[in-house]
């Protein structure tokens, strides 16, 4: 089973590579003219790169290829096609949000490729088992046919909370970082007290997603110098998503003594 420092150490590249790679991205996004204008309703008096997401993009593939090269992260790797359904997944969301920063998407095409890259994770088996709901007696279990809607909805939910947050330098990253954090801390319970086993991706997907926002929190603390645009917060809401949906929607599934995950939403 993974150690907790063999996370950390994922977190580390994750946030080394997107704190290199960000200012490169903000040196390609002027030259690109992939910029955004400041207006009336902005703080800004200079345009500012707003593709920033494509560093956070870099930082996860680091990590990801880091912890598949180490052996300790093996029984995450062997067999287990989720590992790839997430980095699908988050390819897909990527390319949908940096098409709306440089060229724009209407809200249906920006819905229709989230939903897309929700199957991609269905397809590749990071879906919800189970929940629990406040005051409600015993887990919800999903039957087969529901888990791929109610895994696309919480995909959904969770990149559209990120995405209408993205709005004041370093807000964004900031609240995922620290909700990234709590959850992986909380998920590292979870496979301590063998409520989770130790084939459970989430911890891995948490703590990448602290790393890519400790690296690019630097390059956007006000005044920022770059924006992770529509591609940076769809990603993260992705991270967020697959993290949560294959930890607390499998976490005590059949396990009635164990409550914590009770309040889990």
């Amino acid at each position: 089973m993974p150690e907790f420092g063999s996370f950390l150490l994922i977190g580390a590249v994750a946030a080394l590579v997107t704190f290199i790679t960000t200012p490169l991205v903000g040196i390609l996004a002027r030259r690109q003219g992939w910029v955004y204008l400041p207006n009336d309703r902005t703080v800004h008096q200079s345009p500012l790169p707003d593709v920033g997401g494509l560093a956070m993009y870099v930082g996860l593939l680091a990590a990801m290829l880091t912890a598949w090269q180490l052996d300790v992260f093996d029984v995450l790797f062997a067999s287990n096609s989720e590992p790839v359904g997430v980095l699908v997944a988050a390819t897909i969301i990527y390319v949908v949000g940096f098409i709306d920063d440089v060229r724009g998407l209407s809200p249906p095409a920006k819905v229709a490729g989230t939903v897309l890259a929700g199957l991609a994770l269905v397809q590749f088996g990071v879906v919800m088992y189970a929940f629990r709901l406040p005051f409600f007696d015993g887990p919800i279990l999903l039957a087969q046919e529901w888990r791929p809607l109610v895994t696309v909805l919480w995909l959904l939910g969770m990149t559209q909370a990120i995405n209408f947050i993205d709005g004041l330098d370093g807000l964004a990253a900031g609240i995922v970082a620290i909700g990234a954090g709590a959850f992986f801390l909380y998920s590292q319970e979870l496979l301590d007290s063998d409520v989770i086993n130790a084939t459970n991706i989430g911890p891995l997907i948490a703590i990448i997603a602290v790393g890519v926002c400790v690296g690019f929190l630097p390059h956007n603390f006000n005044p920022a110098r770059i924006m992770m645009g529509d591609g940076g917060a769809l990603l993260l809401g992705l991270l967020l998503a697959a993290a949560t949906s294959v930890v607390g929607g499998r976490a005590d599934s059949f396990n009635q003594e164990f409550v914590g995950q009770t309040y889990f939403f």
